[in-house]
């Protein structure tokens, strides 16, 4: 298994950290970035079609929660099953930066923040 990968290209389009992923980590996965079988994720789609490295360089939402292809039934089922704030993390790439959002991830050993009471 590898070990957790402090690299902002682990920085999932949607915000969650793959380099920190068990996944990824076991070598199951390749990531969001290499990911090229990915067609089903509108998002990833959607920022390769854009030039953006994640939806925190989105100008065209202030909050990632108003695109419809970032808050939808299937993200929210995501959401639920894996207790994931996906908008959280987004939020956070656009708050410290993306090498500053990969160390706290990578120094945290998580993916992705969890969902607090009460949130979609």
């Amino acid at each position: 298994m590898k070990e957790i990968q402090k690299d902002v290209k682990w920085i999932a389009k949607c915000g969650l950290y793959c380099g920190a992923c068990p996944r990824f980590l076991k070598e199951k996965c390749l990531g969001c970035l290499d990911h090229h079988k990915a067609t089903w994720c509108k998002l990833r789609t959607c920022c390769l079609e854009k030039k953006m490295a994640s939806c925190a360089d989105c100008n065209e939402y202030k909050n990632v929660m108003d695109c419809g292809k970032y808050d939808n039934f299937i993200a929210r089922v995501f959401g639920w099953v894996f207790n994931s704030d996906r908008s959280a993390c987004i939020a956070r790439i656009r708050q410290i930066g993306y090498e500053g959002f990969a160390r706290e991830m990578t120094e945290n050993k998580v993916v992705t923040f969890k969902r607090k009471a009460g949130t979609r």
